[in-house]
C-alpha cells in the first residue's frame, strides 16, 4: 500500500490518526480519498473478511438501483444521509439521467466526505440544484434544519430520504430509531425511505465468525458496527409501504442489467451480509 499517494490535501478538522468508516468504504469501492491508515485498516479488515470488498460494491449497486427506482416514481429530490465520500455513480448522477433538474443534500460527519463533495459538485456546476452539509444522523433536528436551509430540497414535496449502510454503525440505544422517526415524521405524503443495513441474521455460518472478528476490529473506529435483524430492520418503515419485494436480501432488491453481481451472491443472497428495503409515505 506504499505506492499509494495520499490525496492532495486534508480539510481542516479531519483526523488522519484514526481509520474513517466513510474514507475504509472509499477504498473498498476503488475510491481515492482515502489515507493510509484507512488503506491499512482496510487491508487488515479483508484479512479476516475478504467479502468487504465485494459487499460495499453490492450496496453501491443497491443504492443505485433504488435511486433509478424513485426516479421513475416521479421523485425530483433525494436527501441522503451518511453519503460518505464521493465517487463514480453518486446519487445525484443516477437521478439526473432520468431527471436533469433532480436535486440532492448530500449529509455526512465526516469533514473529508463533505469537503471532497462540495469539489465534486462545484467542479460540475450543480451547487445551484445540490449541496453538501456536515451533520450528524443523530442530531436530527439541526441536520434537518440545514439540509432545509440550503434552499436545495422542497419539505412540501416529496423527498427520497437516503440512510443506506449507515444504520449499522448504531447500535440500539444511541436513538437511531428515534432520528428516524423525527425524520419520516416530516417527510411529506409520496416520500420515500431506502435503506440497507449489515445483519447476521440467516448468514453462513462460516461468514458469521469473520463477521464477529471483523466487529472486533471496527471497534478501533469511531464508529462500531452493530447488526440488526430482519424484524429489526423492517420495523425502521413502520409507517410506510414497502415496495416490492419488501425486505430482502441487498442483491435481490430489483437486480437489473446496470447492477452487475458475481455469481456467489445471486445463488446465495444471503452471503451479502445485508437487508435492503425501500418504501413510500402514504
Amino acid at each position: 500500500m506504499s505506492d499509494i499517494a495520499d490525496p492532495p490535501f486534508a480539510p481542516k478538522g479531519v483526523d488522519l490518526e484514526h481509520p474513517s468508516v466513510a474514507r475504509i468504504y472509499d477504498w473498498f469501492i476503488g475510491g481515492t480519498t482515502n489515507w493510509a491508515v484507512d488503506r491499512e485498516f482496510g487491508a487488515m479488515a479483508l484479512k479476516v473478511f475478504p467479502q468487504a470488498r465485494m459487499l460495499a460494491r453490492t450496496n453501491r449497486e443497491f443504492l443505485r438501483r433504488a435511486v433509478r427506482y424513485c426516479s421513475e416514481q416521479g421523485i425530483h429530490q433525494f436527501l441522503d444521509i451518511g453519503s460518505g465520500v464521493p465517487t463514480v455513480g453518486n446519487v445525484h448522477e443516477v437521478a439526473q439521467e432520468l431527471d436533469p433538474l433532480s436535486r440532492v443534500v448530500y449529509v455526512d460527519n465526516e469533514p473529508v466526505a463533505v469537503a471532497h463533495s462540495k469539489i465534486l459538485l462545484e467542479q460540475h456546476g450543480d451547487l445551484t440544484r445540490h449541496a453538501a452539509i456536515n451533520a450528524d444522523f443523530l442530531d436530527h433536528a439541526n441536520l434537518w434544519d440545514q439540509a432545509m436551509d440550503t434552499g436545495v430540497l422542497d419539505p412540501r414535496q416529496p423527498i427520497a430520504l437516503l440512510t443506506v449502510a449507515l444504520l449499522h454503525f448504531m447500535p440500539q440505544g444511541m436513538g437511531a430509531e428515534v432520528s428516524l422517526e423525527y425524520y419520516k415524521t416530516l417527510l411529506p405524503s409520496g416520500s420515500y425511505l431506502i435503506a440497507s443495513h449489515g445483519t447476521n441474521d440467516g448468514v453462513p455460518e462460516d461468514v458469521q465468525k469473520q463477521q464477529a472478528i471483523l466487529m472486533e476490529q471496527y471497534k478501533n473506529t469511531a464508529s462500531p458496527v452493530a447488526f440488526r435483524d430482519r424484524a429489526e430492520f423492517t420495523a425502521l418503515f413502520d409507517g410506510f409501504d414497502l415496495v416490492d419485494p419488501g425486505v430482502v436480501w441487498i442483491p435481490e432488491w430489483r437486480l437489473d442489467d446496470k447492477s452487475p453481481m458475481t455469481e456467489e451472491l445471486v445463488l446465495t443472497p444471503n452471503a451479502s451480509c445485508g437487508f435492503a428495503g425501500v418504501a413510500r409515505k402514504p
